[in-house]
């Protein structure tokens, strides 16, 4: 079979679709064909060599895709052969006791496919039987692949950590991202006036189209200005922030007293400053965010099996061209999900 991989970190250019051992399943863990696989800036991440990352070479990439189950361990009960399912992208032991309190993406031994454990980027993968969820509703294998780890980490930003209220102001940066697009539209959920930030005029317009209602380009307006024109000088009760340093002082001057800024990335930079004077005197509080529990996937995808939320696919690449959809990704042209099928 075909994998995508890396025998050493660098550029697109090292990204192969080369033939790889096929998997076998233990006894908890179910073999998918898998039809369609998406990418995250995290595969870019991961490619480019993260401080601190030690990998075995070679690496499968990819924490996204979605198949179908052709083989079941024996200790296999809930998953049948036939089944259309999406990967979780978050693995666990489910023995620690932040496990079995809910909270599985605080255990330690917490990491995603693709980064922690091995990618997901190939014709077939064995996973365990919990990371296999069913596909909700008619979506295709490209849109399901496109869904869990950008869906799951606003979700769990957004409802799980900034505890969003109905009608709040809500600032999301990047909202042509994968992450941002999902954040639009969960905001919209709860009623939110969302103030949403992209690069150009065609951008900006997809974003007004799902579902913001004011949007600012971040290439040629002030961000914070426009964030107190729009609200009355008044500020924003979350915003939604994984750029970074780039965008890191409009962030936090953009925000009302009692304000709440949650992070999950720093896609532009991690080295940022802060006043302690506003934070307190504001009383702002600033959240980081890693994934989500499994449980607010389960809760995301009930949400697309009702129609409430919608995945979208900017482009789809075969997977025998994954160096190219590399590139295509790191130019920042998409509006939405890349996607790779077999």
């Amino acid at each position: 079979m075909r994998a995508v991989r890396i025998h050493e970190h660098g550029g697109p250019e090292v990204v192969r679709c080369e033939q790889a051992p096929e998997p076998a399943p233990k006894a908890n863990e179910v073999l998918i064909e898998v039809r369609a696989c998406a990418l995250n800036h995290l595969d870019m991440w991961v490619r480019g060599g993260l401080p601190g990352l030690s990998l075995t070479m070679p690496h499968t990439l990819g924490s996204d895709a979605a198949g179908v189950v052709i083989g079941v361990g024996e200790l296999c009960s809930r998953v049948k052969v036939g089944d259309r399912v999406l990967v979780a992208p978050g693995r666990s032991s489910w023995q620690t006791y932040e496990c079995l309190r809910g909270d599985d993406n605080l255990s330690r031994d917490f990491g995603l496919h693709g980064y922690q454990y091995p990618g997901v980027h190939a014709e077939k993968i064995a996973i365990p039987e919990v990371n296999a969820l069913p596909i909700p509703g008619e979506l295709s294998f490209e849109e399901a692949a496109s869904v869990p780890l950008v869906f799951q980490t606003a979700w769990h930003m957004l409802v799980g950590n900034a505890k969003i209220r109905f009608g709040e102001d809500v600032l999301i940066l990047g909202a042509s991202s994968g992450v941002g697009i999902a954040a639009v539209q969960i905001a919209k959920l709860f009623h939110c006036n969302v103030i949403a930030t992209a690069g150009g005029p065609e951008k900006l317009a997809k974003a007004k189209a799902l579902g913001a209602d004011h949007v600012i380009d971040h290439y040629e307006q002030d961000i914070k200005s426009e964030v107190r024109r729009i609200t009355g000088k008044r500020g924003v009760d979350v915003v939604f922030e994984h750029v970074g340093k780039a965008t890191w002082t409009h962030s936090t001057a953009s925000l009302a007293h009692h304000g709440r800024l949650v992070t999950c990335g720093a896609t532009t930079g991690s080295d940022v400053g802060l006043d302690l004077r506003h934070l307190f005197a504001r009383q702002l509080s600033l959240q980081g965010s890693f994934m989500g529990r499994m449980s607010e996937l389960w809760d995301v995808l009930r949400c697309f099996d009702k129609g409430l939320l919608k995945p979208v696919v900017d482009r789809v690449f075969p997977l025998a061209e994954a160096s190219a959809a590399h590139a295509y990704l790191a130019d920042k042209k998409q509006f939405g999900k890349v996607v790779m099928v077999p």
